[in-house]
């Protein structure tokens, strides 16, 4: 069978101009089904061969294991849920496809409950009434596929049984039909699998074994096919059940529009409506279906004879002889037999004032001016008024209506064109309006001010200077004092001892120490401090020596016990630092070099500390200086602070001698906290 398969299709792709290819119909079915169960999804399908034979394959084979597996969801709801709600959250066609199977195993299960058989009665569709019967027979199998349709050669129960025949009890379980030998077979319309058990659709269309005519097409359905008409029949006819086209009687269906005073006549394809009263003589009938009287005096050229009026009257009409008598505008001849026209654009000034005027019979027209339109209620010109007739296409900006014409006109910030109807801006910077910067912009203009102004919120024009130091911003500009400049500022530090830095604002302290402007004498060292600087000198006590810059060491002892009490190093140190800072704030950090087990330190503040604003604090290596209290005047400092260090049982004195200088330059605190 595949191999006739694959000849017939590579026959039909010679006949159709394209090249051979070796896939049969089998493989291309093979694929689309493959990729229908690992992909649900066949829009993304995968061309394996550019033949259409192969595509149609593919793309059919893999929409059915879509519609199958649709098909068993909606089964599977149906089973589980009793109820098909859930299925509305899948895709269009899914959701369709799985609902009839939810809602036809619910007709089955409903079947069953109440004893009414499995054999369908109802007029429901095919795939709908296998469903219906499978949910029936077996309502607790889970995942049930839909069986085959039936080929006419069922048993009484329904189908064909495999276990009614003994040589099919070996044989498995046979998707429709097992044979006497033990094989399975399929019903009509359906082919047997490779696997020998299951079954699967013949695609009529698709091998073209089905007998639609000319003008129909092939749709193929499980089992089966169909033929549609591929030409619609048309307004008026519908398409029947026997592919035939048949008139709409609208009149039947109640589909016409014709009104309550019309009767409804179909015709093929369409309708008429007729009245369903007539008319009698001297009347018409309208669209609505009423009868109106005719005006014979208006419809007939000579309804009365010469010399008599015509009157009309309902369905008929009455002559009346008439005495002459002429109407506006005409007057009687001299023999008074005709009216003669009345000539009213004769004698001076005229009807029209001061406009033209022409002759008509019965009547008279004014020949009105430009800008004027005559009223022929009250025959006089008018003036026209040309703004409100033409809104928007006579000027550019305003329109004003005069007497027989109009004239334009332009805001504010323009000036009328030479064509008098446009507007050109006006350069207003020309005649100098601000008393700096103008730019001129569309209709207006815009003044500006240099930096360092601000416009003044009077005039809009005028510049004024802007007091920098004077904004809310303007303690922070300088970082000392800020002087303000017409469209400036500068800033200014203390003297002596600062300078103002590169960016203007800040303050330097001069380190004169380095510059060489301090007064210090040869024996005296220059030690800086913000905004000025310390000359500084001492000298060693009694018992001591000058080791360095800063510190004294005590002689050799001779083991004297007034000699060994006496401080074995005293060290001058020089500290700077601003007022304010945070409380505590350690400032001093004090300890031995290196440290052993056993250590006992203990630090104590000796000198200097009259006020209390240092505090000494113990630490496991030796002991910090912390500021305790606020320090709110710049003032210096000379703390004593003695460390006591007992190790093995000996006792060591030492003597760090501060000289701190508290200044009112907010510079950070200097980490001044040397070791012994």
């Amino acid at each position: 069978m595949g191999l006739s398969i694959v000849i017939i299709f590579s026959l039909y792709s010679v006949l159709n101009g394209q090249p051979v290819e070796q896939m049969s119909v089998e493989q291309c079915c093979k694929d689309g089904r493959e990729w229908g169960v690992q992909k649900q999804d066949c829009t993304s399908l995968p061309l394996i061969s550019a033949s259409t034979t192969c595509r149609i394959a593919q793309e059919q084979c893999c929409m059915t294991v879509l519609e199958d597996t649709s098909c068993s969801s909606g089964i599977n709801t149906a089973k589980d849920q009793g109820a098909c709600e859930a299925l509305f959250s899948n895709s269009p066609c899914e959701t369709k496809t799985a609902k009839m199977c939810c809602d036809c195993c619910l007709l089955g299960k409903a079947a069953l409950e109440h004893g009414l058989g499995c054999d369908i009665s109802l007029s429901v569709s095919y795939q709908c009434g296998l469903v219906y019967r499978t949910c029936c027979v077996d309502g607790s199998t889970e995942g049930v596929t839909p069986p085959a349709p039936p080929t006419g050669k069922e048993t009484a129960n329904g189908m064909d049984d495999p276990l009614l025949t003994d040589g099919c009890k070996g044989a498995g379980n046979c998707h429709q039909r097992c044979q006497g030998n033990g094989t399975c077979a399929c019903f009509e319309g359906y082919k047997l699998k490779p696997d020998g058990r299951n079954c699967e659709d013949i695609n009529e269309c698709l091998l073209g074994s089905h007998n639609c005519r000319l003008g129909e097409r092939c749709i193929n359905t499980v089992g089966l096919f169909r033929c549609q008409r591929e030409i619609s029949c048309g307004t008026g006819y519908e398409l029947t059940d026997s592919n035939k086209c048949k008139d709409i009687d609208e009149c039947e269906t109640g589909t016409h529009n014709c009104a309550a005073a019309f009767e409804c006549r179909n015709t093929l394809g369409s309708f008429r409506c007729q009245p369903s009263v007539k008319c009698g003589d001297g009347f018409i009938q309208d669209a609505q279906g009423s009868c109106i009287d005719i005006n014979e005096c208006l419809s007939q050229t000579s309804a009365c004879k010469p010399g008599e009026i015509c009157f009309n009257t309902m369905g008929s009409y009455n002559c009346q002889r008439s005495s002459l008598s002429c109407g506006r505008g005409y007057h009687l001849n001299e023999a008074g037999t005709r009216c003669m026209d009345i000539d009213e654009c004769k004698g001076p000034g005229g009807p029209c004032e001061g406009h033209g005027c022409i002759n008509l019979m019965g009547t008279f027209r004014c020949e009105c001016k430009t800008g004027f339109i005559f009223n022929s209620i009250n025959r006089i010109c008018e003036d026209i008024n040309e703004c409100r007739h033409y809104p928007g296409r006579l000027c550019a900006h305003k329109c004003d209506n005069i007497l027989g014409s109009y004239k334009c006109s332009c805001m504010q910030g323009f000036k009328l064109a030479s064509d008098g109807r446009n507007c050109d801006d006006v350069d207003e910077c020309e005649s100098s309006p601000c008393s700096q910067e103008c730019a001129n912009v569309y209709g207006s203009y815009q003044c500006y001010c240099r930096r360092g102004y601000q416009l003044s919120d009077v005039d809009g024009n005028t510049c004024e200077d802007i007091d920098e130091c004077a904004l809310p911003t303007g303690g922070h500009i300088c970082s000392y004092r800020c002087h303000n400049n017409p469209g400036s500022f500068h800033c200014t530090c203390p003297t002596p001892g600062y300078t103002l830095a590169l960016n203007g604002r800040s303050c330097q302290d001069i380190d004169e120490c380095v510059t060489g402007t301090h007064i210090c004498s040869e024996t005296e060292s220059c030690f800086n401090v913000q905004g000025g600087f310390r000359c500084l000198a001492f000298e060693c006590p009694t018992n001591y020596r000058r080791v360095g810059d800063t510190r004294c060491e005590r002689f050799p002892c001779n083991q004297t016990s007034e000699c060994l009490a006496l401080p074995l190093r005293i060290t001058h140190y020089y500290l700077t630092f601003p007022t304010n800072v945070p409380v505590p704030t350690n400032v001093f950090r004090m300890g031995p070099s290196n440290t052993a087990a056993g250590d006992d330190i203990q630090l104590a503040i000796i000198s200097g500390n009259e006020d209390s604003f240092f505090n000494a604090q113990k630490l496991s290596s030796g002991g910090l200086i912390v500021v305790q209290k606020p320090i709110t005047e710049h003032r210096d400092f000379l703390l004593s602070v003695e460390l006591k260090l007992i190790r093995y049982g000996t006792v060591s004195t030492y003597i760090a001698i501060i000289h701190i200088f508290v200044t009112h330059d907010p510079s950070n605190l200097p980490n001044h906290l040397p070791s012994l």
